[in-house]
């Protein structure tokens, strides 16, 4: 049957408007984007999304300005490629802003498109991913691109809780475009193709006079070791994606659901010899709190978030037969796994993130206190040790609590503990929860005494011995009932699992109220 004779146009103007929205800024600049050893939008896509998956939306979108000879220059799509697709199965919104096109540099149409995926994945449940990749604001339309940033930051707040988002950072993301990864869930870097800066490096040096590079003030590393803002950084774009498909995994679709569970072929009661002996028998000596973790979850495996900054505490994902838990530990090996602004504020926002999607937590203690000084003083460790208390006392989701070593004053307290509404607290027997440590505790205690001993230096050493053997072990704490068992360290994983099988149904609420005040 012959087609109707006015469709053969139309189909043919519809193949050419599909064939230069898929061109992007067309070979030459897809190529220079290939030589700087990047993907273009498409091909990231390619990569995220489960093959055949994707849908595009709003791919003959082109921008409205006619200033500056703009209206001489229309590409379909104006720069980014929006849509959903699938991620193992599951739904999933995505943008990929694309260099290729005007620099990736937004628009009002282009903040549009961004806008309507992010409502529609608010509106049916489903995570957002963005993939940044853009010079920033459009500057030729002015206060219009300025509005759609705005437009966009608001719905990243809106979403924020209700929806998991990623973002990865492909390329260069500076001025207002930073504060949309900023407000989303994790940031994902590209080392040396990315970067992230509210000014660049010209605008500091005519300000400051400070002279730095792209890589040194907003580079993939920079921002995962110095400043915090991001949470990974891949070598290359390939292994970005796959990072993020691989942090996917652990996350519920949205606030309403629970996290994904997967088959455990782990036994889940398996004791663990390797943890009878790691913690050394002098209390000043580190060892690894990364060993601990990887002993007692599934298949030994633990997806670290924030590696490289604030290394004294360690957080990240991991199952439990099978099923995702968020874990937070202190550290021994870096600054005695002590509490500082830097960490406090690291493990807080995870515990936020983790109770906003109903993933239970388990805490690993091993701390000293909180770190002293005056630039710890003047920097405000009191109001950020505080977000760390917030989060874990606001948490209603389970949480376990493991305390392998020191547990000593405030931080005792801060780190999960039962009086903030841990569900269930373990201690192993080499615990010292205490207000301060044996020696520390003798000098306050004893100094009068210690003063008129005919040998202070023995005598220091009989009370520390003391004080030790009554206060500096987990069965004072077991015997007020804060501490729920003393258990075996081989046991950790069976006992884990059966806590968190236990909970799994766990409901419990904060009293009513618009939202709390945390101390920011």
């Amino acid at each position: 049957m012959a087609s109707p004779p006015d469709e053969d146009p139309l189909r043919a103007r519809l193949d050419a408007l599909e064939r230069q929205a898929e061109l992007g800024g067309g070979p030459e600049r897809i190529a220079k984007q290939h030589e700087a050893g990047k993907l273009t939008a498409r091909e990231r896509l390619d990569l995220l999304l489960d093959p055949g998956t994707f849908t595009e939306l709003d791919k003959f979108v082109m921008h409205r300005s006619a200033e500056f000879g703009m209206g001489d220059k229309r590409i379909p799509g104006d720069g980014v490629v929006t849509g959903y697709g699938r991620i193992d199965g599951r739904q999933v919104f995505v943008f990929a802003q694309d260099f290729t096109v005007f620099g990736g540099s937004l628009s009002g149409a282009y903040a549009q498109k961004i806008c309507k995926v992010m409502d529609l994945a608010t509106r049916v449940g489903a995570p957002i991913i963005g993939l940044n990749d853009s010079g920033g604001a459009r500057i030729q339309e002015g206060v219009e691109s300025l509005a759609g940033y705005a437009d966009i930051f608001l719905r990243n707040t809106l979403a924020s809780g209700v929806v998991p988002q990623i973002s990865l950072i492909l390329g260069p993301c500076a001025g207002g475009a930073v504060y949309s990864p900023a407000i989303t869930d994790f940031i994902v870097m590209t080392k040396h193709t990315s970067y992230m800066f509210i000014t660049g490096p010209e605008v500091i040096k005519a300000v400051t006079h400070e002279e730095v590079t792209k890589e040194d003030l907003g580079g993939a590393l920079a921002h995962n070791q110095k400043s915090g803002v991001a949470h990974f950084a891949a070598e290359n774009e390939q292994s970005s994606i796959l990072l993020t498909r691989e942090l996917f995994s652990y996350l519920p679709s949205n606030n309403a659901e629970d996290p994904p569970v997967i088959p455990c072929e782990d036994d889940p009661f398996r004791a663990e010899e390797s943890l009878r002996t790691l913690v050394p028998p002098n209390p000043n000596k580190p060892y690894d709190i990364k060993e601990v973790v990887r002993a007692v979850v599934d298949q030994h495996h633990f997806f670290e978030v924030h590696e490289h900054y604030a290394r004294n505490i360690v957080v990240g994902f991991a199952r439990l037969n099978g099923r995702p838990v968020g874990v937070v530990a202190n550290q021994p090996t870096v600054l005695a796994g002590v509490l500082d602004i830097s960490a406090s504020v690291k493990a807080a926002r995870f515990v936020r993130f983790c109770d906003c999607f109903n993933l239970p937590l388990v805490t690993f203690v091993d701390v000293p206190g909180f770190l002293p000084g005056t630039a710890q003083e003047w920097g405000g460790i009191i109001t950020n040790g505080a977000k760390l208390l917030y989060a874990f006392a606001e948490a209603t989701v389970p949480k376990v609590t493991v305390i392998t070593r020191k547990a000593y004053g405030g931080a005792y307290d801060v780190m999960a503990s039962k009086h903030i509404r841990a569900d269930v607290n373990y201690a192993w027997p080499t615990a010292e929860i205490a207000v301060m440590g044996p020696e520390g505790a003798v000098n306050i205690i004893f100094r009068n005494e210690l003063a008129k001993a005919p040998d202070p230096a023995a005598e220091r050493a009989r009370l520390v011995s003391e004080y030790r053997e009554k206060f500096a072990n987990p069965f004072k704490a077991a015997e007020l009932g804060y501490v729920d068992e003393v258990i075996r360290p081989e046991q950790t994983r069976e006992k884990l699992v059966r806590a968190l099988e236990m909970l799994k149904d766990k409901r419990q609420e904060n009293p009513s109220r618009k939202h709390g005040n945390i101390p920011l």
